[in-house]
């Protein structure tokens, strides 16, 4: 994943904050499509990429594969993750860290993730959840996918503040990983919601074809 690429995504994600969040006369966007048009069309007729897990394993920051992170270490699923990838021009961009046995991740939500005024959408928390506790496969070093989720909103979640997301998993009963997490504000001080779900590991080579299946 090159520099140019994760740069390009940044900026992509900061023009659909301003677009939803900014009120602009029309003269600005039509330029700004005679701008981006033929770049767009120029992309779509480069190569298709090839994202299996295979390609993606190689990747540098992606802790699914190699050593368990250490405690405090930065984590990354893969580059182009909707939720944390930084190469994915539509996602949070959250940043995640391993804190002890817990995941942790920090966000400030964007205007394009508002759903109600001055609030964030439900589904975003909802996936924000839903990334953080895939995390814990990283710590754990096991393949899995989300069996079930649920949340419980607390408060509003508000947009343009930072918001602290931490997951953990509360025990494991064989082939089940039962999680649990939480959302907060103002410092930790206002709990915005709360999740608990079940990750059903899997063999490895659901993953990637070919590798060793996993012990359970």
């Amino acid at each position: 994943m090159t520099p140019a690429r994760i740069q390009a995504a940044g900026l992509l994600r900061r023009l659909g904050h301003a677009f939803v969040g900014h009120d602009a006369p029309d003269e600005l966007f039509v330029a700004l499509c005679e701008a981006i048009g033929p770049l767009v069309e120029q992309l779509e007729g480069e190569p298709v990429r090839n994202r299996s897990l295979m390609s993606l394993s190689g990747m540098a920051g992606s802790s699914l594969f190699g050593e368990p992170p250490v405690d405090g270490e930065r984590l990354s699923h893969f580059p182009d993750c909707v939720v944390s990838g930084a190469a994915n021009p539509m996602g949070t961009a959250i940043a995640v860290r391993r804190d002890a046995d817990d995941a942790v991740a920090e966000v400030v939500l964007g205007a394009a993730f508002e759903g109600a005024p001055g609030r964030a959408h439900g589904g975003v928390v909802a996936a924000i959840f839903d990334d953080v506790m895939g995390y814990q496969l990283s710590i754990l070093k096991v393949p899995a996918f989300t069996g079930r989720i649920e949340i419980t909103y607390r408060a509003p979640t508000p947009i343009g503040v930072p918001l602290v997301f931490r997951a953990r998993v509360d025990r494991r009963e064989e082939r089940k990983l039962h999680m649990s997490a939480s959302a907060h504000a103002d410092g930790g001080r206002v709990l915005i919601a709360e999740a608990t779900a079940t990750f059903i590991i899997i063999p490895l080579e659901r993953f990637v074809p070919g590798s060793v299946e996993v012990s359970e």
